[in-house]
């Protein structure tokens, strides 16, 4: 089995467990039977970086020497200050050269997990167009502004359109992993990750092959 690339993209205000969860998740993966079926790595635009609650993380690339991933991990978390002015997601959504790295990956990846305000970044780039998708409770009327066109299912917790596997807010990714898991590699393997992890996996029966 070929071990495939999951590139985990963090920036200033990333939430923790938008990224730790699904990072988690992946790198335990095969572990029973030491198949490690991926290879996980965080990427930034430059290191360190200051999540939310001033967590200081090294990533382990930068932007210019990531390795081509086959399934990127586009993380959420910030909002905006009394003055307008954002931070997190809603900073880098205006990073054009974070958004053209996005872009240059993503017509070669095999998959992308969006996680809670991720899906605001995605949006910006045009990747959420006609589709559908969800993301954190408190950000949908700003997801159907930067994408009119698109489906938003408020009341769902991981959407599946495909190529992009979208979760609402911060734990839901957790929950967004083991569906493409056991998209990827089979319901079974997705429920054993679960067990180690004692983990309730919410979507356990509503797998899309």
């Amino acid at each position: 089995m070929k071990q495939r690339n999951i590139a985990v993209l963090i920036f200033n205000d990333v939430e923790v467990l938008d990224f730790c969860g699904p990072f988690e998740v992946f790198s335990v993966t095969g572990q029973q039977d030491k198949s490690s079926p991926f290879n996980v790595y965080t990427v930034a635009e430059y290191s360190p970086i200051s999540a939310r609650n001033k967590l200081s993380i090294n990533p382990h690339y930068i932007l210019e020497n990531c390795p081509k991933p086959d399934i990127l991990v586009i993380p959420g978390g910030g909002g905006r200050r009394a003055d307008g002015t954002g931070y997190g997601t809603r900073k880098e959504m205006n990073n054009q050269l974070l958004l053209d790295w996005i872009n240059q990956r993503c017509p070669d990846v095999e998959c992308i997990l969006s996680v809670c305000t991720g899906a605001l970044v995605l949006a910006k780039v045009g990747l959420v167009d006609g589709i559908a998708a969800t993301t954190h409770h408190g950000a949908f009327d700003e997801l159907r502004q930067l994408a009119p066109s698109a489906e938003v299912k408020e009341d769902e917790r991981v959407v599946d359109s495909g190529k992009i596997v979208f979760s609402g807010g911060i734990s839901a990714g957790i929950d967004a992993a083991f569906y493409l898991v056991a998209k990827l590699l089979g319901k079974e393997t997705a429920l054993e990750t679960a067990a180690y992890m004692e983990y309730h996996w919410m979507g356990a029966v509503d797998v899309q092959n």
